[in-house]
C-alpha cells in the first residue's frame, strides 16, 4: 500500500495544513470517536444476544414445523 516515506510525507503535510496547535485536538477527537465506535459496537453485540439470537453454545427450543410447502392462493 504505502511505504514509510509516503506516510512521512503525508504526516508532514497534515502537520503543516492543520498546524501544530490543532494536532492534539485532532488526536483527542480521533480517540473519542474510536471509544464511541467501540462502545456502540459492544452495545449492538449485547443487544443481539439479548433479543433472542442464538449465540455459540446456546440451545434454542421451539416447535417442529412440518416440511410441506404452504399452499398458494389461486
Amino acid at each position: 500500500m504505502f511505504g514509510m516515506s509516503e506516510l512521512t510525507v503525508i504526516l508532514l503535510v497534515v502537520v503543516v495544513v492543520l498546524g501544530i496547535r490543532k494536532l492534539p485536538e485532532l488526536t483527542r477527537s480521533a480517540g473519542r470517536a474510536a471509544r464511541i465506535f467501540k462502545s456502540e459496537s459492544r452495545a449492538l453485540k449485547d443487544q443481539r444476544t439479548t433479543d433472542g439470537a442464538a449465540g455459540p453454545g446456546r440451545v434454542v427450543r421451539g416447535t417442529v414445523v412440518d416440511g410441506e410447502a404452504p399452499r398458494q392462493r389461486p
